[in-house]
C-alpha cells in the first residue's frame, strides 16, 4: 500500500523524548519519503476524537531539528481511553451515546491517514492497535508504528523506554539540591519521591546516578560538611517487601549518628498499605479513567514519611517529588541516540507495511525492531537482583528482604 499521509500522536504522561521523537520522525519523512503529507494530532487521542489537527509545513519541516532541544511535546498530550465511553462523553470530546473508537476511526479514515505514529506508554500504543483492527474492519488499511514512551521504563517486552534516562538523570540532579535540606534543621527526614507506579527502575536508576555524582564531589572535614549526610540511605522500590519496623529501627541508628536520613522512595513503594488503610477505614480510593489508584490524591510518599518520623523520632520530615521537574526536561545525548534509531527504524517499518511497537524486545536478545501488539503490556517490574542494585543496597547497609517475592 502506497503512503500518502502519516498521522502522529503524543499521549499519556509527558516524558524526555516527545519533541524529539516528533522531530525525528519529521526529518526522517523528509529525507526518504518527503512526498508523504504529515498530520499532527493535538492533545492526542482528544484532539483525534474532536477533529483537531496541524500540518506539517514545509517551513515545520525544515526546523524540526530543533525540537531536540525541547521537553514536552508540540502536539500536547492528555489521558484518553477510548474504550472508557463514560468518560470520554463527559469530558465533551464525544456525543451522548457515541463509541469514541468509532469517531477516533472515522476521523483517521476522513483524513486519509494510511499511518499512525504513535509515541506513549502501552495503553497509547494497543488502543492504536485497537483503532487499526476496527478500521480494517471498515474496510480502511491503516497501520500503526508506535514508539515506546515512558520515565518508569515498565512497558513489557521493552527494554529501554525513551526518556527514561534523562529522567534518572534530572532526578538524581534535583535531589542534589533537596537533599542539602538535611541541614535546614535537627534530626531531618528528607524524602526524595521517584515516578514509577509498577516498576522501581526510575528510583533505583536516581539513585545509582546521584550517588555516582556524589562520588565526585570534595567535602571538608572537621565542620559538618560529612559525606554521609548527603548520602542516600534507603531506596524503596514496588518489587521489594518493606519491613516498616525493620527499616525504622535501622535508619534510627543512622538519624541518631548524623542527625539526617535521606530516602528515595518510588510512588508505587507503600501503596497497597495505604489503599487497605483506606478501604478498611470506609473511604473511597480514587481512581483515573485507565482504573489506576491515583497516586497524588492517595499520596504514599507522604505515608511513608510520617511512618517512618515516628520511628526515627524526626523533628521534621519533609517530602519532595521530583517527576514533573524530571518528565519535561530536553533529552540527553544517551536518549538523542535511542530516539534517533527508533524513529528511523519506525518510517522504515511503516514504509515497509509493518505494525507494532518499536524498541529494544528483551525477549530476543534485545534486538531494536518492530515488537508486535500483542505481546505489548505494562507493569513491567524492575528487577531488584540485579548486581548493580543489589551492591547499591549493600552501600548503604539496606537488607533486600525477600528477593523472592520481587515480581
Amino acid at each position: 500500500m502506497t503512503v500518502r499521509t502519516v498521522g502522529l500522536l503524543t499521549a499519556g504522561g509527558i516524558a524526555p523524548c516527545l519533541s524529539s521523537a516528533v522531530g525525528g520522525l519529521i526529518e526522517r519523512y523528509t529525507q526518504v519519503a518527503p512526498e508523504v503529507r504529515i498530520v499532527g494530532y493535538l492533545d492526542g487521542y482528544a484532539g483525534l476524537l474532536t477533529g483537531r489537527s496541524v500540518e506539517v509545513t514545509d517551513e515545520v519541516r525544515s526546523q524540526a531539528s530543533r525540537l531536540h532541544d525541547f521537553g514536552g511535546s508540540p502536539l500536547g498530550n492528555s489521558r484518553v481511553k477510548l474504550t472508557n465511553a463514560a468518560d470520554c462523553e463527559r469530558r465533551g470530546l464525544v456525543r451522548a451515546g457515541e463509541d469514541p473508537l468509532r469517531t477516533a476511526a472515522a476521523q483517521l479514515a476522513a483524513d486519509g491517514v494510511d499511518v499512525l505514529h504513535t509515541i506513549g506508554g502501552d495503553d497509547t500504543n494497543t488502543t492504536a492497535a485497537d483503532l487499526a483492527a476496527h478500521l480494517a474492519a471498515e474496510g480502511h488499511a491503516m497501520r500503526v508504528v508506535g514508539l515506546p514512551k515512558t520515565i518508569d521504563n515498565d512497558i513489557v517486552p521493552i527494554l529501554q523506554s525513551l526518556g527514561a534516562w534523562t529522567a534518572a538523570e534530572q532526578g538524581a540532579l534535583f535531589a542534589r539540591n533537596i537533599i542539602g535540606e538535611h541541614s535546614s534543621n535537627p534530626r531531618m527526614l528528607v524524602v526524595h519521591e521517584v515516578m514509577g507506579r509498577h516498576s522501581g527502575w526510575l528510583t533505583a536508576e536516581t539513585a545509582r546516578r546521584y550517588r555516582a555524582d556524589l562520588a565526585t564531589r570534595r567535602f571538608v572535614p572537621g565542620i559538618g560538611n560529612d559525606p554521609r549526610r548527603w548520602d542516600v540511605h534507603g531506596v524503596y522500590v514496588p518489587e521489594l517487601p518493606l519491613d516498616l519496623a525493620g527499616e525504622g529501627r535501622r535508619l534510627r541508628a543512622v538519624m541518631d549518628e548524623i542527625g539526617c536520613v535521606n530516602l528515595f522512595v518510588a510512588e508505587g513503594a507503600g501503596v497497597a498499605d495505604v489503599v487497605a488503610s483506606m478501604e478498611a477505614s470506609g473511604h473511597e480510593v480514587p481512581r483515573d479513567p485507565f482504573g489506576h489508584v491515583q497516586l497524588d490524591l492517595v499520596n504514599p510518599g507522604e505515608y511513608l514519611a510520617s511512618t517512618f518520623a515516628e520511628a526515627l523520632g524526626a523533628e521534621k520530615a519533609k517530602v519532595w517529588k521530583s517527576g514533573y521537574f524530571a518528565r519535561a526536561a530536553a533529552p540527553n545525548q544517551e536518549d538523542l541516540e535511542l530516539i534517533r534509531r527508533c524513529t528511523e527504524l519506525a518510517v522504515t517499518a511503516a514504509l515497509d507495511g509493518r505494525s507494532g511497537v518499536v524498541g529494544q524486545d528483551e525477549e530476543r536478545g534485545d534486538e531494536l525492531r518492530v515488537v508486535e501488539f500483542d505481546r505489548i503490556a505494562g507493569g513491567g517490574a524492575f528487577d531488584p537482583g540485579v548486581d548493580w542494585f543489589a551492591d547499591l543496597l549493600s552501600d548503604i547497609g539496606q537488607h533486600p528482604h525477600n528477593r523472592s517475592d520481587s515480581r
